[in-house]
């Protein structure tokens, strides 16, 4: 009988585990959370790259800012993907970065991560429009101080992910970004440089 009653919670153990792994993620997830948000933080990197390309006559520059376009479109598609594939709204009622408190580090005012409601790295409507007004070298400073302290937002929110979910597919989105966009700090850091400038206080910090 014991014997019959210990196979029963072994079974009972093994369906669990494959339901808690093959469930879709809920509205409240680590994982829509960070889709949402990710796709909302992409927007604005999107945005301003097309500022700084159509802005600046230099070639590396324009091909950074194209390289931020391409890739930051295309895995917002993805984020909005996965969100219909898991039967969840593109938008929820609860506040931006919700799923990261506790989670993130300090940062600048404004700036803060895993503070419910702020976004970390997100430019301001006036850095924006700085942004859009300025004109030559002052223009791509303003945009690789602002692109650099954004990626900075964006790995911190891929590394909080990273420790609050490991489905496959939104890990490994996650990894991809900390990744991506730690190597493109270290580039745009070397652009600003060669320009006599310096990036704006880390919010890693």
């Amino acid at each position: 009988m014991l014997g019959v009653l210990l196979g029963c919670l072994a079974v009972v153990a093994i369906v669990w585990l494959i339901i808690g792994r093959t469930a879709e993620p809920s509205d409240a997830s680590p994982e829509a959370g960070f889709a949402r948000d990710m796709a909302v933080h992409h927007s604005q990197a999107v945005e301003m790259a097309f500022i700084a390309r159509d802005g600046s006559t230099d070639d590396k520059l324009r091909l950074l800012a194209y390289d931020i376009i391409v890739t930051q479109t295309a895995q917002r598609g993805i984020f909005m993907g996965w969100l219909q594939q898991w039967g969840l709204d593109q938008a929820s009622e609860r506040p931006s970065m919700a799923w990261m408190a506790g989670h993130g580090h300090g940062g600048t005012a404004g700036t803060t991560a895993g503070t419910p409601g702020r976004m970390p790295g997100m430019a301001t409507e006036e850095e924006l429009t700085r942004l859009r007004q300025a004109t030559g070298k002052d223009q791509e400073v303003l945009f690789l101080q602002l692109m650099i302290r954004h990626h900075e937002g964006g790995v911190m929110m891929g590394e909080a992910l990273l420790k609050l979910s490991d489905r496959d597919e939104v890990a490994t989105m996650a990894q991809h970004i900390v990744d991506g966009q730690s190597g493109e700090i270290k580039l745009m850091t070397d652009m600003l440089r060669q320009r006599g400038a310096q990036p704006l206080p880390s919010i890693r910090e």
